[in-house]
């Protein structure tokens, strides 16, 4: 099958449009497809495959999420390598020259032009319907970003499962993890295995933090999400998680303005 170009190619997408829920699910890393005249930026196809290039299940299990919660769904449908959409264009890795231990390169010795004319291409339309969904949402929104991460990082193991990621705005990721034992028996953790300190925390800034809404991104060990029926079983861990985590949240609001 023929390649769609760049210009074929929607660089975001919205799924589950009628959501309900006042809650939208980010996907910011979800697709490791490169357009044809990027010739795979000088990777082959098992490069392009591992999480170089995207968050594996992290798409699977946000759909789930997506069916459960009754929520939005944004996400991006081109690869983290042509451009990070949870990266400002400043960042020096927007657009990696290296991603772990593997050189890439078709992102080696850009002008400043063709950075641009990446985030044109990649971040530009995600954070435009990133920003239409939130504003189309009838009540305030929580964010929340769903990714995925490695069981080894350059030769070390990681001993955490669940990462839930804040950075200014951290009352719902502390109730995520306050809860998180009535859910599940994996190891859960704030700020691992990243953190703000990382850079991760652009989106949960840019369309959480800078317009008061509750956010948090989820990281969760990709080997627990690598299949559809993982993916589908942790959606089912985490969708009552949120949902209780969240109401709890909105009675302990209620209560201080009973209180006021």
């Amino acid at each position: 099958m023929k390649s769609a170009s760049a210009s074929e190619q929607t660089a975001a997408k919205l799924y589950n449009v009628s959501g309900g829920a006042p809650v939208l699910l980010v996907c910011e890393h979800a697709s490791n497809h490169v357009p044809a005249e990027f010739t795979q930026l000088g990777l082959d196809d098992e490069q392009l495959r591992t999480h170089i290039a995207y968050d594996i299940g992290a798409l699977g299990l946000a759909k789930h999420l997506s069916a459960l919660l009754d929520a939005p769904l944004v996400y991006s449908t081109l690869c983290r390598l042509l451009y990070d959409c949870n990266r400002p264009l400043q960042a020096h890795d927007a657009i990696p020259t290296s991603s772990e231990d593997t050189f890439i390169p078709g992102n080696q010795g850009l002008t400043a032009a063709q950075k641009a004319a990446r985030a044109q291409l990649c971040y530009q339309p995600f954070e435009a319907l990133l920003t239409q969904t939130l504003a189309a949402m009838p009540v305030s929104p929580v964010l929340l970003s769903i990714h995925s991460f490695t069981p080894v990082y350059k030769g070390q193991h990681r001993e955490i499962d669940i990462g839930i990621i804040c950075d200014e705005g951290e009352c719902f990721a502390r109730s995520l993890l306050q809860h998180a034992a009535q859910h599940t028996p994996l190891n859960v953790a704030i700020n691992e295995p990243y953190g703000p300190q990382d850079g991760v925390a652009h989106t949960l800034n840019v369309h959480g933090n800078a317009h008061g809404y509750l956010n948090a991104m989820l990281e969760i060990k990709n080997d627990l999400i690598s299949t559809p029926e993982q993916q589908q079983s942790m959606a089912q861990t985490l969708a009552p998680w949120i949902n209780q985590s969240l109401a709890l949240l909105q009675d302990a609001h209620q209560q201080e303005v009973r209180n006021a």
